[in-house]
């Protein structure tokens, strides 16, 4: 019999389990049982043929209509037609004649490959198939698929979904009893199964209500194990000692809060004084400081850093690109002004020095700056992940800020707090609202803070839709309307998600001769490029206008020279990738035209035309596609259109997405953990296990109580670690 940690080589052999492990990653029971279902495919109901979408891996239930055998180019190609009995689908085979013996009109079976277009028509091409045993076969086919629900899994070409089913079944009936470690009052209260059930319910279900109940106990599972994680953590947090940062004489936040040109917004008092009552502890500020773009974030970082500087501190702001790190430096020695001068002939009495440090600096410079860290000289740096370099030594770190932390992980983060010799302060930053689920569920180890409203004077941005498929005039008078905006002396950006396209571009001969080869397609489709968009519209529809590139293949000196060429006006047009998505800051940029504005998720639009209507200056959105009018891109787009609430559109842009792509897999290393949770669906689910979570900690801190729980919260812990050390 085996357990949960029994290598699968034992029950499969090693030929399969090489395989599973090439695939998947997988190498014990417990990991090919927590490789669960996508769906359930009813015996006898086919599946929606006209709902395929393109690119998609699916496994389908399809009765087989026709077929055919002919020869084209020199090969036999075996093309047959299945159906749900409304539309069809192509099954193409090359050189695969004696696959027609078996491919018979009338059968049944399971198809898997990834669905293509040719010629208009949906088609799968070298499927891999498993028909399923009719008339006098009726038993062997209940033994080969074990029940009127057929699961279907994420699958590899090697690996179709029904023999990922046949290792499942084989795992299953040489499993032992399991103990279970979710607390039996837990489970009696919403009357989870016990584990072993919930594997064979879930993937062997006898109906979909037990298949869904399984889901739920599993669900809960990862829920509660990483609630308790992140539980543990903040109970250690609190545990740690370090220097209260609230100064008796706070002469730098006086200073610069007098400089300072308008007013705080009452939402920028009150995160002020979470963060000032954060800092005046004895243990460590763990803070999530998340607002709408242009909602003021950088100031109260800064007057945090500044109060920590006031107490004979350092304080160091990382950023994850060289353009943010630059834009943050001109923002704040801005704000700060000859407080950002000390020691020079430009400051005052007062004061301190903020340094800006990047890879791209020469080494004499990176040199002097480390030896002004080291000395305490600088108290503020701000830097891209050169701050966590070896080179660079704090003599007194006391506040860590994080910009953007969804584009770090949690190993970077912590590295920085590293370089400190005792415990720093942490505040975290970020302009992507976050849903409530998703910040309990990655973010839980941190206190929350929210900045909702604009600071006075900004003015609504106005977005417009052009689809340019349906109306392409709508195009011609978006350049014109990009003129009337330079004639006023505003500026404007032209977003492209390209820098260049490739340089090959197949014919439709060629396209046709990769299909019959059955060769992946190469990239063909051409979106806006920076490269090609610029000198097109300097030589055409903005001509006379003075425009200029930014991407991220350019040097750092170029990039920070057309930044800074654009922030003092002497560019009329900036033509740009998403580089300037987060931190840049040019009051007099009016409007925004976002090309291909299909291929960027939600949040990510919202961040881009945040760009604009910084100033007094209204602002204004454009979002060009070529998407067809019905599509699900242009009701996205539309959806962006209507509302500038981020809050509302990061919960759309959560529900659109593959989980993965908002959550980010170096957001937690719990997430490899997280098969079945999904933070919306589950709202309810993570509310519960964050209840039970906090009940067991609160007498049980240590979790003694429930050994097996606490085993496998350890088993989670361990994981972590294991992939700090191995990115550090």
């Amino acid at each position: 019999m085996a357990s949960l940690d029994t290598r699968l080589q034992n029950i499969l052999g090693d030929r399969t389990a090489q395989v599973l492990e090439k695939s998947f990653g997988m190498t014990t029971v417990n990991e090919l049982l927590r490789h669960y279902p996508r769906r359930y495919v009813v015996r006898g109901e086919l599946t929606d043929i006209s709902k395929l979408l393109a690119d998609d891996e699916v496994t389908i239930l399809a009765q087989i209509e026709a077929v055919n055998l002919r020869r084209a180019n020199g090969k036999n190609i075996l093309e047959v037609v299945v159906t749900d009995g409304s539309a069809n689908l192509s099954l193409t085979f090359f050189n695969q004649a004696w696959r027609e013996k078996d491919l018979k009109a009338g059968r049944v079976g399971l198809f898997a490959g990834k669905v293509g277009v040719f010629k208009g028509k949906r088609q799968l091409s070298h499927p891999d198939y498993q028909l399923i045993p009719d008339g006098d076969d009726v038993d062997a086919a209940v033994a080969e698929f074990a029940g009127k629900f057929l699961p279907v899994y994420p699958a590899t070409a090697k690996l179709p979904s029904w023999k990922v089913m046949q290792c499942v079944k084989l795992a299953l009936d040489s499993l032992d009893e399991l103990p279970d470690y979710l607390p039996a009052e837990i489970a009696e209260k919403y009357k989870y199964p016990n584990l072993k059930k919930a594997f064979a319910d879930i993937h062997q279900p006898p109906d979909l209500d037990s298949a869904e109940n399984a889901r739920q106990r599993l669900t809960f599972d990862e829920a509660l194990l990483l609630q308790l994680l992140l539980g543990q953590r903040r109970n250690e947090i609190v545990k740690l000692s370090t220097k209260s940062r609230t100064p008796n004489t706070p002469v730098l936040v006086a200073a610069f809060e007098k400089r300072l040109p308008f007013k705080y917004t009452a939402g920028q008092v009150e995160v002020n004084a979470e963060i000032e009552k954060d800092l005046s502890n004895k243990y460590p500020m763990h803070r999530l400081l998340q607002g709408e773009v242009g909602s003021g974030k950088t100031v109260v970082a800064l007057r945090a850093m500044l109060s920590v500087v006031d107490s004979s501190g350092q304080a160091a702001l990382l950023a994850p690109t060289e353009v943010l790190a630059q834009q943050h430096f001109r923002t704040i020695t801005k704000l700060l002004g000859e407080l950002a001068q000390s020691g020079t002939l430009q400051g005052g009495a007062i004061g301190t020095q903020v340094e800006l440090l990047t890879g791209s600096l020469p080494a004499a410079s990176k040199k002097a700056i480390h030896a002004k860290l080291a000395s305490g000289e600088t108290g503020i740096v701000i830097g891209t992940h050169a701050l966590i370099s070896d080179g660079v030594a704090f003599d007194d770190l006391g506040l860590v800020v994080v910009d953007e932390q969804h584009r770090f992980g949690v190993e970077q983060r912590d590295a920085l707090r590293m370089k400190a010799k005792q415990p720093p302060h942490l505040l975290v930053m970020t302009a992507t609202p976050i849903p409530r689920t998703v910040a309990m569920t990655i973010f839980g180890d941190l206190d929350i803070s929210t900045l909702r409203e604009l600071p006075s004077g900004r003015v609504a941005i106005t977005t417009h839709l052009i689809p340019v498929l349906e109306k392409p005039h709508f195009l011609n008078r978006a350049w014109e309307r990009v003129k009337e905006e330079a004639a006023k002396g505003h500026q404007i950006y032209i977003v492209a998600p390209r820098i260049a396209n490739p340089n090959k571009k197949l014919t439709e001969r060629e396209m046709v001769a990769a299909q019959l080869l059955g060769e992946e397609y190469l990239d063909n489709e051409q979106m806006s490029a920076v490269e090609e968009l610029a000198p097109e519209l300097a030589k055409g529809a903005l001509k006379g206008l003075k425009i200029a590139m930014l991407h991220g293949r350019q040097s750092s000196e170029v990039k920070e020279q057309t930044m800074s060429a654009f922030a003092k006006g002497e560019i009329d047009v900036l033509i740009a990738t998403t580089v300037i998505e987060v931190g840049v800051d040019v009051a007099n940029a009016s409007m925004m035209v976002i090309m291909d504005a299909d291929r960027f998720g939600v949040s990510q639009l919202h961040q881009l035309r945040g760009r604009v209507g910084r100033g007094s200056v209204p602002g204004l959105c454009l979002l060009v596609s070529n998407a067809q009018e019905d599509s699900q891109s242009m009701t996205r787009l539309a959806a962006v259109a209507a509302t500038l609430d981020g809050f509302e559109l990061a919960r759309l842009d959560l529900e659109q997405r593959k989980e993965g792509d908002v959550l980010g897999s170096s957001q937690s290393g719990g997430r490899s953990h997280l098969r079945l949770l999904r933070v919306l669906r589950d709202e309810d689910l993570i509310e519960r296990a964050r209840e039970a979570a906090l009940k067991i900690l609160a007498t049980d801190p240590e979790i003694n109580h429930f050994p097996q729980l606490k085993n496998e919260v350890e088993k989670l812990q361990s994981d972590e670690a294991a992939r700090f050390m191995d990115k550090s």
